[in-house]
């Protein structure tokens, strides 16, 4: 039994901010940590995604806070009703059955193939699906007048396609429609891009899968404790068939991305914390020296708490999984985010007095025994 987290005291006053990443079907992790967050004194005020990650922003930031577990249980039940009915104790083979369903028939409420005639003859087809779909779940689940209420910050990650630019759709900049959202997660070749404004955008996942540093590093800075949610791993065994280094190949791909992004943040957050430390013991001749006022206004004296929480499977998936919309499958994700996010909000390990000289502290509770820190402050 999971113990009840330590209640919050009033002088730890961060903001809460909620990091949602790319992942497709592993999307159901996300849903479970949410709920479990949903029961805690950590509520989100923001909540960034990418691909996944941000339909499943879209569906928390878009309900009253009574009704996001409930929303993303509607979203997730819909997406993974079965084509065909499943088979008990199928094993890999069922997940192997799941995969091939999605990439052959699509998904409720989500995606459709196109036709074969559309892809052999069509003119312009950009896409093997489309996802008319997700915008009539999208404007039946999420209500986009309480997103552009401001009630929560919102924020989701795309590629413009001509530029190459990762842009941020942002509440607290515009107003966001479903198209937001669905360009966020148009992966391509699989979906279609989506126009925006005589623009055309590509999911965000193609330049960085996780939203992290534009949380951070947004002006004004506020000292936060960001909830991070990954669903690839950066541990894992060594693979012993070609199906197992595809899905090992994934994995490093995009968790090396998220882990430089964390990495990078941290060190630089560090620095900006030391310069305001360093600056309030110049003498004033110092002080004014050029180079002094451009590591000043490059200093910070708010400090971050950033915990992860991976998706850590215990036996391989397949190189598909992120296709794997079984009802089995995301009932077990589901279950593990929710777990893995009960065990970290008991260990709270935030709460521990921070060194002085640190902007910026990462926690992973859940962390494997025997596996290496990356770094001597990381839990």
């Amino acid at each position: 039994m999971t113990r009840q987290p330590p209640a919050r005291p009033a002088s730890y006053d961060k903001m809460v901010a909620l990091v949602l990443q790319g992942g497709g079907a592993l999307g159901a992790y996300q849903a479970g940590v949410y709920e479990a967050l949903s029961a805690s004194e950590y509520l989100p005020d923001w909540i960034a995604g990418i691909s996944i990650g941000a339909i499943n922003a879209a569906i928390i930031a878009g309900n009253a806070p009574e009704r996001r577990v409930e929303r993303l249980r509607a979203f997730w039940t819909e997406v993974t009703t079965p084509t065909f009915p499943a088979w008990p104790g199928m094993g890999p083979l069922g997940a192997a059955v799941a995969q091939a369903s999605a990439i052959m028939f699509g998904r409720n409420g989500f995606f459709t193939p196109r036709l074969p005639l559309e892809l052999w003859f069509g003119a312009g087809a950009t896409s093997f699906y489309h996802t008319g779909a997700l915008r009539s779940t999208l404007e039946r689940l999420v209500d986009f007048d309480r997103i552009n209420s401001g009630e929560t910050r919102f924020s989701v990650g795309a590629v413009e396609i001509e530029t190459g630019n990762f842009v941020y759709f942002d509440n607290a900049r515009m107003k966001i429609a479903p198209e937001h959202v669905m360009a966020s997660g148009a992966m391509p070749p699989s979906f279609p891009a989506i126009e925006i404004g005589g623009e055309t955008f590509w999911d965000g996942g193609l330049v960085s899968n996780t939203p992290l540093r534009y949380v951070v590093e947004s002006i004004p800075r506020r000292s936060r404790l960001v909830f991070q949610v990954d669903l690839f791993s950066a541990q894992g065994r060594a693979p012993e068939n070609l199906g197992e280094v595809a899905e090992r190949e994934k994995d490093i791909r995009y968790s090396s991305r998220t882990r430089a992004v964390t990495d990078t943040i941290r060190r630089e957050h560090d620095v900006r914390h030391n310069i305001n430390e360093l600056w309030e013991r110049l003498p004033p001749e110092l002080r004014a020296l050029p180079s002094a006022k451009w590591l000043y206004d490059f200093g910070c004296v708010t400090t971050m708490d950033i915990a992860h929480l991976i998706y850590r499977p215990g036996e391989p998936q397949g190189p598909a999984k992120d296709f794997d919309f079984s009802r089995q499958a995301m009932e077990a994700r589901w279950r593990a985010g929710r777990a893995d996010a009960q065990v970290t909000l008991a260990a709270s390990p935030w709460l521990a007095p921070i060194d002085p000289a640190q902007g910026a502290r990462t926690f992973d509770v859940r962390r494997p025994a025997g596996t290496p820190e990356r770094d001597s402050r990381t839990m």
